[in-house]
Parts: C-alpha cells; sequence; structure tokens
C-alpha cells in the first residue's frame, strides 16, 4: 500500500569500520551485543562459538546510499491520524541548551502520525499486532503475510518508535503509560472501529490489557507474548533500565548500536541480519527525537511497571474478565524468568503456549512459527 507521507533521510554522517578483521589462531567469542549481524538466512545463536569476524560493520554505505529494507519496509505502510495533541503549540526545545529541535521532534499541528502496515483484505477478521520495547512494527513483518489468508492483520508503530511521531517530551506527549493507554484506544478507533483481537509483545501487554479490559466488547481474543507478568518481572533488566539513568540515560539514548543493537540482542538467543539491524538503527541515525523518547518512556516504565504489571494481573484473575486468553512464551527469553509463568496461567484457566527456541521478542526470532500459532488460537 503506498504510504501517505514521504520520509527523506537526511545525511548522516556514519562511521565507517573495516570488516577485515586480523587473523587469530582460535575462534574467539565476542560480546552479545557485537553479534547483532550476520550475513547469511541460518539461525545461529550468539551464545554459541563464533569465528572472528562475525558481527556488523558500517562499510558499504548501508544507510546513507541506495536503496534499503528500511525504505521498502516504509513503502508498504500508511501514515494513520489518531490521538490529539494537548497542551502548548510551542516549538520543541532541547532540555539542556533550550536549542529548537529539528522537525523529527516535533509534535504534528493537532493529531499524531502513527505508522501502520497493513496484510489481508479489510473485510477478514481483524488483529492488531503490537510491538514491545524497545521495537517497531518491522518485529511482525514475518507473521503478517501468515495471517493474512485469514484476517486482516495491522501492524503499528508506537509513538516514539519507528516512522510514527515522536515529539519531544513535554510537548504534546510525555510517554507516560496512562498517555500510551488513551492513545492506543484512540488508534484502535481509527483502524479498527469494529470488533478486533489483540496480539501484544512484552512491555506493553500491561497497557493493551488495560484497554481491554475497559472495552472487552470489543475484543475476540487476546494473546500476550511474553508479558511481565509475576513479580520477578516488575523491574526493567540492566539493559533498558540504562536509559532511565540520570544523564547517562540521556546519553546511552543517544547511542545507536546501544539503543537498538545491544537492546535487542540481550533480550534472546539470536543474532540479527545488519538488513534487519539497520531498520532499527535507522531512527536512531536521523534524528535524535527516537533517544528523547527512549529515555522518556523508560523513565516512565521505571516509575509505574509495577502498578500497571499489578493491575494486569488483578484483571487476568478477576470475575469480570470475559475476554478469551492466551499467553505464549517464548523460552529463551533472558529477560523475563518463565519461573511462575505457568503456575499464574494455570490457576486463572488461561491457555499458555511454549515456544522453545524463541527469546523475548518470538515475532522477531520465529515469526511464522508465531503466526501459525495465532491463526489456530483465534480459529
Amino acid at each position: 500500500m503506498a504510504p501517505t507521507l514521504a520520509v527523506v533521510a537526511p545525511a548522516v554522517s556514519v562511521p565507517i569500520f573495516c570488516t577485515a578483521l586480523p587473523c587469530r589462531l582460535r575462534p574467539q567469542k565476542l560480546p552479545s551485543w557485537r553479534c547483532s549481524a550476520r550475513p547469511n538466512d541460518e539461525d545461529y545463536y550468539i551464545d554459541a562459538e563464533e569465528s572472528i569476524g562475525d558481527g556488523f560493520s558500517f562499510s558499504g554505505g548501508k544507510y546513507g546510499e541506495g536503496p534499503s529494507k528500511s525504505d521498502e519496509w516504509f513503502a508498504q505502510g500508511k501514515m494513520v491520524n489518531a490521538y490529539p495533541i494537548y497542551g502548548n503549540k510551542e516549538k520543541a526545545k532541547d532540555p539542556f541548551f533550550g536549542l529548537t529541535m529539528g522537525s523529527g521532534s516535533q509534535s504534528s499541528d493537532d493529531v499524531f502520525r502513527w505508522f501502520c502496515v497493513e496484510a489481508g483484505r479489510p473485510s477478514n477478521p481483524k488483529v492488531l499486532l503490537v510491538h514491545g520495547l524497545p521495537s517497531q512494527a518491522y518485529s511482525y513483518r514475518n507473521v503478517l503475510p501468515v495471517l493474512s489468508d485469514k484476517y486482516h492483520a495491522i501492524a503499528f508503530d508506537w509513538l516514539g518508535f519507528g516512522f510514527s511521531d515522536k515529539p519531544q517530551p513535554k510537548y504534546g506527549f510525555d510517554y507516560t503509560l496512562e498517555e500510551y493507554t488513551s492513545s492506543l484506544e484512540s488508534l484502535i478507533n481509527a483502524v479498527a472501529p469494529e470488533k478486533l483481537s489483540i496480539v501484544v509483545q512484552g512491555y506493553f501487554a500491561p497497557i493493551a490489557v488495560k484497554y481491554a479490559n475497559e472495552h472487552q466488547d470489543k475484543l475476540n481474543h487476546l494473546v500476550l507474548v511474553n508479558p511481565p507478568i509475576t513479580d520477578k518481572h516488575v523491574k526493567l533488566p540492566s539493559s533498558l533500565a540504562s536509559f532511565s539513568n540520570f544523564l547517562l540515560g540521556e546519553i546511552f539514548s543517544q547511542d545507536p548500536l546501544r539503543a537498538s543493537d545491544k537492546v535487542l540482542t540481550s533480550c534472546g538467543p539470536y543474532m540479527m541480519k545488519e538488513e534487519d539491524a539497520m531498520v532499527y538503527r535507522r531512527p536512531y541515525l536521523v534524528s535524535g527525537s527516537s533517544g528523547f523518547a527512549l529515555n522518556a518512556i523508560s523513565k516512565a516504565m521505571k516509575k509505574d511497571l509495577k502498578a500497571y504489571i499489578e493491575s494486569m494481573r488483578s484483571i487476568l484473575g478477576s470475575d469480570s474478565w470475559k475476554t478469551k486468553t492466551t499467553i505464549c512464551w517464548g523460552l529463551r527469553d533472558r529477560w523475563l524468568s518463565y519461573d511462575g509463568v505457568e503456575d499464574f496461567c494455570g490457576r486463572l484457566n488461561h491457555k499458555i503456549i511454549e515456544l522453545p527456541m524463541a527469546g523475548h521478542h518470538v515475532q522477531e526470532d520465529k515469526g511464522e512459527e508465531l503466526g501459525n500459532i495465532i491463526k489456530r488460537i483465534l480459529r
């Protein structure tokens, strides 16, 4: 589907690293965050032995020159207007020097713009695919085709992520969990005014459950993928919590490798091909707006996540909860322990499906498998 908004990437100065590394007498294991890319299509464990030279580089101008996976992905989607912009309409300024920020950090005029990718006939039953933290709709790229024959599947970028609007905090959107809950309702009203099913992964699951609790009559099914749900899940993992640190958080969130590669590869067992890794890096290379948003949402999560998880547990365990609910769990999740999840689901009669070879971002690791599981659940 042709996009309604053109995105032109500004010139970016990208450091060039040499791809040929010095030979060594025996293989040496690289740090996990250095191993976010691999040139072939094989599944590859970052906790396995690997030869020197595996890993990513920026050589070849993959961001600055020629077509990219990011451009191809954007061409498949469209921009959707949803959730009114509140507060003053002043030009956003950076929090350190008070300088006016670039266009990427400015709010739209009246309504926020969300990037959405759709697959399947609009007349089919609707399924909304909600990515986790920090990720993008792109993580569902292998799920969408699997669902498209029976469903109208819609994946979107949250505000602050991917191609969606990323206003500077305190200039229209503060990235609080309450705002994310309200904005989700506005987006659903825009893309799925009738009934739908929701699939939500990771740390945005409590937000989707809160929405679902207030709109049970609108939901056919709720699928939670590796949600933070036990008492052991109330604290962010260190790789995410670092973005909320005073001063250092602002610095870390502006580093594309730390904000995308290191985080995405720290939560599961697989490396990522460089062409895919570049899609996740791109927002952080274009401007500082993604970094400021990541810093803000990390602070909000650190502050309110525990209360939201407790609320989610209460909702899912209440007698008033009637929505069909299934939990899918990637057993190689390095962020969220599986301990206690099975007991929680058993007590409440919620169905649980295990994916032995997936990590925290199940849709990224095993997208086709997850897509087929979702189809069986919804049938």
